[in-house]
């Protein structure tokens, strides 16, 4: 037996001990030792997603067999056994709108996955906007839209565009300086900067920054000194002519507790949303997937798929799972094994998503998710945002804190004051029957759970 291959197997026989067996079939299996020359051992894994994963998430434990098996410091190299096949997908009809890319690996931006890039992300009308204004900024950095201000629900690819940005800016400058962050991390950095007396040094790093990134800008929200470093932070940032990207679960209009001149920043420049994925997007993000995975996936098991799974987050999850299992059993991945792993063979109802119960009571008042969000007090919008606060806590049994956040900010007592309204609606005059008629709207899927 080759020697390489030898070693590795002895390698991986303990990692297997050591991490679970989805992430071993899913990451490990298919890895191969190159070489094994002065320490330094290059790893050959099926794509750039893997490689990422394994660099992020289990790098220690690799290292760890290495060093043990080896018998000295390690130095450990990862890179893609193949790139991605020229072969374009012209004939893939509308799953994708844009031709596929050859991979090329683009670098070590700290906290930015390097598999996220525009190449790798499908396009349909529910993203079409967001990713062309995203393209544009990364074209032309400073010039074009800043801020670019993103917004939409969870699971929508936010994040993969912005991370795409930075991606492609930085492959066509690796030195210009960009800084891809967290509001939770931008403010634990003004606060750790405020406690150490290095303010200084805090004020340099983001304004001397070519591009900054900040992902969920609305935890900003109630925090004045964050805010205050933010607001001349960005106005430095603009006058230099460097590159703002912002995203949010919701518009800037509708972010509470955030001072008025730091909104009309964000909105300064262009703000668009991305709608939840349509079943065709879904297909294409599945198939995407796959392929970084190194899984040649048949268009009927990407719609399977795309059926059972509602956003770009899930998606991936359930098609691990799918994997793992194909993997275990030695079998091939068709529908019926989709159906058997993500139904179990039934038709299990799975808890829903805040973002399905307000898009359905929003469906069923005629009105837009942003408007059941705003500080609007129509009485339309009222009773709208009343009957989702109750709906959120007896069938989701979410704090009177979480669901104040999901509906544009709103303060707990506000939230147990539409809860107990309802409650005694529904007690008193029958309004348990409009309660019933909601949850049975668009297909009764509601009134499954």
């Amino acid at each position: 037996m080759d020697e390489n291959k030898e070693l590795w197997e002895k390698i991986l026989g303990e990692i297997e001990l050591e991490v679970s067996k989805a992430n071993y079939l899913t990451l490990f299996k298919r890895t191969t030792l190159l070489s094994c020359q002065d320490g330094v051992l290059t790893i050959a894994a099926p794509s750039v997603m893997i490689i990422d994963l394994l660099q992020r998430r289990f790098y220690d434990v690799i290292k760890k067999s290495v060093d043990k098996n080896i018998g000295e410091e390690s130095k450990i190299v990862f890179v893609p056994k193949t790139t991605i096949a020229e072969d374009k997908t012209k004939d893939a009809g509308p799953l994708f709108e844009h031709e596929e890319k050859t991979e090329s690996y683009v670098g070590h931006l700290p906290r930015v996955r390097p598999d996220y890039t525009f190449g790798n992300l499908a396009v349909s009308s529910s993203n079409q906007l967001a990713y062309v204004s995203a393209t544009t900024v990364a074209k032309k950095p400073g010039t074009a839209y800043n801020p670019l201000f993103i917004y939409g629900p969870t699971g929508v690819g936010k994040t993969h565009l912005m991370q795409a940005i930075a991606n492609e800016i930085y492959q066509k400058d690796s030195s210009k300086k960009i800084i891809y962050t967290t509001s939770e991390e931008f403010t634990n950095e003004v606060v750790d900067a405020i406690r150490t007396n290095s303010t200084a040094q805090m004020k340099k790093r983001f304004r001397n920054a070519g591009v900054l990134i900040i992902d969920d800008i609305q935890f900003v929200a109630g925090k004045e000194k964050v805010q205050e470093e933010l607001f001349h932070t960005f106005n430095i940032l603009v006058d230099n002519g460097s590159q703002i990207v912002l995203s949010s679960d919701r518009p800037p209009s509708e972010i509470k507790k955030v001072e008025k001149r730091l909104l009309s920043r964000f909105s300064g420049g262009l703000t668009v949303d991305i709608d939840t994925p349509d079943f065709e997007l879904r297909t294409a993000i599945t198939l995407i997937k796959a392929k970084k995975y190194g899984f040649d996936l048949s268009i009927d098991v990407a719609k399977t798929i795309a059926e059972k799974e509602q956003d770009a987050r899930s998606l991936e999850g359930a098609l691990l799972r799918v994997m793992t299992e194909a993997e275990a059993k030695g079998v091939s991945m068709d529908s019926a094994l989709v159906l058997s792993v993500l139904d179990n063979g039934t038709e299990v109802k799975k808890p829903f998503h805040p973002d399905d119960i307000i898009n359905n009571i929003c469906a069923y008042y005629k009105i837009k998710p942003t408007q059941i969000k705003s500080s609007k007090r129509d009485a339309s919008l009222v009773r709208a945002r009343q009957v989702a606060m109750y709906v959120l806590k007896k069938d989701l049994d979410l704090t009177y804190v979480e669901i104040g956040n999901i509906l544009g900010g709103r303060d707990h007592t506000t939230v147990m004051y539409g809860v107990e309204k309802v409650e005694k609606m529904v007690e008193t005059n029958g309004f348990s029957q409009e309660i019933l008629g909601i949850k049975n709207f668009d297909g009764g899927k509601l009134a499954e759970y």
